[in-house]
């Protein structure tokens, strides 16, 4: 065993695109799940002080539930730094008028308040409705990873990896 802790180094990070559907789940524990697949934390190779996390496409953002009264008891504040100026709206004002800021808001709150969370939250896509223009970067639906499945994908990583060494050599070897 190493007695090492293993850091990732830039180099070495491959982020990968997902695609999380938001339709008829609970605002906040769908929160903590992108948040988690933003920073990195379900990969073996997380390393905190960089951005190892994955790309996240949010969709139907404004079919996302709420647990109790929240759409009409959580208050989101702002105040224009003028006398009177505080400004108030419910959450169900909120998801009428940009459901995307609210899942982006609630996101921000769970990453490191840095430049190191900036960076993470440019990752975020939210979408209101179940269209994204990003079919470019082959999204998949996201599935909570287990240990057997990042074990097996470790293994097919070493094993690219020893098929790109072993063809140079090939190609030596004919030559």
């Amino acid at each position: 065993m190493n007695p090492k802790t293993y850091s990732a180094k830039r180099d070495e990070l491959e982020p990968r695109w997902y695609i999380v559907d938001a339709q008829d789940m609970v605002l906040g524990r769908l929160i903590s799940e992108v948040a988690t697949i933003l920073r990195g934390k379900h990969k073996p190779t997380f390393t905190p002080h960089l951005n190892c996390g994955d790309f996240v496409i949010v969709l139907n953002a404004a079919k996302i539930a709420v647990t109790r009264n929240r759409l009409d008891d959580k208050i989101y504040y702002r105040h224009s730094q003028y006398p009177g100026g505080l400004k108030q709206e419910t959450l169900r004002q909120a998801l009428q008028k940009h459901p995307e800021r609210v899942i982006e808001r609630a996101v921000k709150g769970m990453l490191p308040h840095n430049k190191l969370g900036d960076d993470m939250l440019h990752r975020l896509k939210v979408y209101a409705g179940a269209e994204h223009p990003h079919q470019a970067q082959k999204p998949v639906p996201w599935e909570r990873p287990t240990a057997e499945k990042a074990l097996a994908e470790m293994e097919a990583k070493r094993q690219r990896e020893q098929a790109r060494e072993q063809e140079p050599e090939q190609a030596a070897v004919e030559a």
